[in-house]
C-alpha cells in the first residue's frame, strides 16, 4: 500500500528512491513492439517490428522509422502518438540548428536535446513521462552512431542493442552475434534474426521496417527491399 500513495506522483519519490511514474513508461517500453538498432563497420541499421492490428488497416500508411535530417533517423518500441511528437520536436530542434550555424545538426547533439526534452517531462506538473524510448542513428565526420534515449531522459551510445517486447532475449542475441567488423548487409541481416527471435507469425514486408544510415544518408528501405533481405534468410 505505500508504494501505491506514489505511483500518482509524477514530482514525488517513493521511499526507495524511484520516481514510480517512469517505471510505469518503461513497462509500455517494454510492451511495444520490437525494435533493433545495430552498427556495422560502414553505417547503422535500425529494424523493427510493424503490428498490423486489422487486414483492414491501409498498408504503409503509418511510418515507424522516421527521417530526422538527411543523416539522422530514428525508431521507437512504446506508444505511437508520443513518438509523433517527439518526431516533430526533434525536426524542429535540427531546423533551429541549421538556422543557426549553417550545418546539419551532429547526431549526438540532437540526441542531447531530445533527452534533455524527455527528461522535462518527468519533473514537469501536469504531464506525465513520454512511454516510448527511441534509436537513434546517424553519420557524422565520416562514423556512425547509434543512441538510445528512455522516458527517464536517460541516453546512451550502443555498438548493437534491442528494445521493446522480448529485449531481454534480443540482447542476448545481439552480444552472441555481433562483432565491429560487420558490414552494412550483414548488420541488416543480423538485425532480422534479432527480430525474428521474438516475432509472431512470418516476417514479410508489410511487417518489418527497415532503415540505413552511412555516408550518403539516412533512408528507409523500400517494400521490394525488405522483400529481398528476408528471402535471403529464409
Amino acid at each position: 500500500m505505500a508504494s501505491e500513495r506514489y505511483s500518482f506522483s509524477l514530482t514525488t519519490f517513493s521511499p526507495s528512491g524511484k520516481l514510480v511514474q517512469i517505471e510505469y513508461a518503461l513497462a509500455a517500453v517494454a510492451a511495444g513492439a520490437a525494435s533493433v538498432g545495430i552498427k556495422a563497420a560502414n553505417g547503422v541499421v535500425l529494424a523493427t517490428e510493424k503490428k498490423h492490428r486489422s487486414i483492414l488497416y491501409e498498408e504503409h500508411s503509418v511510418h515507424k522509422i522516421e527521417m530526422i535530417t538527411p543523416k539522422i533517423g530514428m525508431v521507437y518500441s512504446g506508444m505511437g502518438p508520443d513518438y509523433r511528437l517527439l518526431v516533430r520536436q526533434a525536426r524542429k530542434m535540427a531546423q533551429q540548428y541549421w538556422v543557426t550555424y549553417q550545418e546539419q545538426i551532429p547526431t549526438a547533439q540532437l540526441v542531447q536535446r531530445v533527452a534533455t526534452l524527455m527528461q522535462e517531462y518527468t519533473q514537469s506538473g501536469g504531464v506525465r513521462p513520454f512511454g516510448v524510448s527511441l534509436l537513434m542513428c546517424g553519420w557524422d565526420e565520416g562514423r556512425p552512431y547509434l543512441f538510445q534515449c528512455d522516458p527517464s531522459g536517460a541516453y546512451f551510445a550502443w555498438k548493437a542493442t534491442a528494445m521493446g517486447k522480448n529485449y531481454i532475449n534480443g540482447k542476448t542475441f545481439l552480444e552472441k552475434r555481433y562483432n565491429e567488423d560487420l558490414e552494412l548487409d550483414d548488420a541488416v541481416h543480423t538485425a532480422i534474426l534479432t527480430l525474428k527471435e521474438g516475432f509472431e507469425g512470418g516476417m514479410t514486408e508489410d511487417n518489418v521496417e527497415i532503415g540505413i544510415c552511412n555516408e550518403q544518408g539516412f533512408r528507409r528501405l523500400s517494400p521490394a527491399e525488405v522483400k529481398d533481405y528476408l528471402a535471403n534468410i529464409a
